[in-house]
């Protein structure tokens, strides 16, 4: 059945996109939740008369993500662990663990946007990360993980 989208839908696409969809998709979850109306030439006459207000979003999103790249490229993410004498990590730092240390910063990034490199850091040191944003801007954030043992006794001093 195609349908265009009222909403943004995740992992389906953006307000005004005009998509193929299973016909009981469309009738159980995207009509009663008003996230698409059925494509027919009224409700493309409609989004066409809506079409520069649904760009200007667009837009908004776009000058959003390019300023949020700006800052995480700036930033540097320390996350201390606990790792052997050998700098192997007990644990592992994962999309999740960034996350979390983009929390504490002030960031708002969803674990799924974050591609660590392998999956998992499982030793000490310095690594790029990629931070996917809006369509097809991404981020490079350096994340340093050190041991907590280091870092405590770089406290002390």
């Amino acid at each position: 059945m195609k349908v265009i989208l009222n909403a943004d839908v995740k992992h389906l696409g953006e307000e005004g996109d005009v998509k193929v969809v299973a016909n009981g998709y469309a009738r159980n979850y995207l009509f009663p939740r008003n996230l698409a109306l059925p494509y027919n030439d009224l409700t493309v006459a409609y989004f066409e008369s809506r079409k520069e207000e649904i760009e200007a979003k667009k837009e908004a999103k776009r000058k959003e993500a390019a300023s949020l790249k700006e800052k995480l490229t700036a930033t540097n993410i320390v996350i201390p662990m606990p790792a052997g004498s050998n700098g192997k990590l007990y644990g592992a730092v994962t999309s999740h663990t960034i996350a979390d240390a983009l929390h504490k910063e002030g960031y708002e990034i969803e674990r799924k946007r974050i591609d660590v490199p392998g999956l998992t850091i499982k030793s000490v040191g310095k690594y790029v990360v990629t931070v996917r944003l809006y369509e097809s801007a991404s981020a490079e954030l350096t994340v340093e993980v050190v041991s907590q043992d280091a870092k405590a006794a770089e406290e002390s001093k």
